[in-house]
């Protein structure tokens, strides 16, 4: 954390867009890129790394005794099966209810608004979830929770910081 990366294969990236050094970054697998670091307090660095695929799990779970522990690190479209999933798998482990669930969505950055409306729903029995408004009436719109919370009522903690934002937001402050 606090890293700054100041060039790409020798070249520098001061002034480029966000996009714009990403683009400069990304490659076919197996490449070689090479990137110079600045860090506080150091000399800068040259580092050599080789490209790869990265497949990012938007869902990790385990168990700690009889509480289940789902960490939901971006909401994309699979997030809701995932937590789905999720929280199957943990019912198997302990052979019957959790005894609570801690929710983690530290550094989400959020994602798309239907996954935080579905992933709210499904530890909530009812109300409002969160709602829109745009600039015309017909923008508005508002999203509720269905009856039949998944957790049966089980104690619930969310986890965020500074790092969690947009649909990780709307679900801590639904939850």
């Amino acid at each position: 954390s606090g890293d700054r990366i100041s060039h790409v294969d020798g070249k520098p990236i001061k002034g480029l867009s966000l996009y714009e050094a990403v683009r400069r970054m990304r490659g076919r697998p197996g490449t070689s890129i090479q990137l110079m670091i600045q860090r506080a307090g150091k000399s800068d660095f040259e580092v050599t790394l080789v490209r790869a695929m990265i497949k990012v799990r938007a869902v990790r779970w385990r168990t700690v005794g009889r509480i289940g522990y789902i960490r939901v690190s971006r909401f994309s479209e699979r997030v809701e099966g995932g937590v789905v999933q999720a929280f199957a798998e943990i019912r198997a482990e302990l052979e019957g209810e959790p005894d609570g669930i801690v929710l983690d969505l530290r550094n989400n950055p959020g994602g798309l608004l239907s996954q935080a409306v579905r992933i709210s729903d499904f530890f909530l029995n009812d109300g409002e979830i969160v709602s829109t408004k745009g600039r015309k009436i017909r923008e508005n719109r508002k999203f509720f929770a269905k009856e039949g919370d998944k957790i049966n009522g089980k104690p619930l903690i969310v986890l965020i910081n500074n790092g969690s934002a947009s649909a990780s937001e709307i679900v801590a402050g639904a939850l």
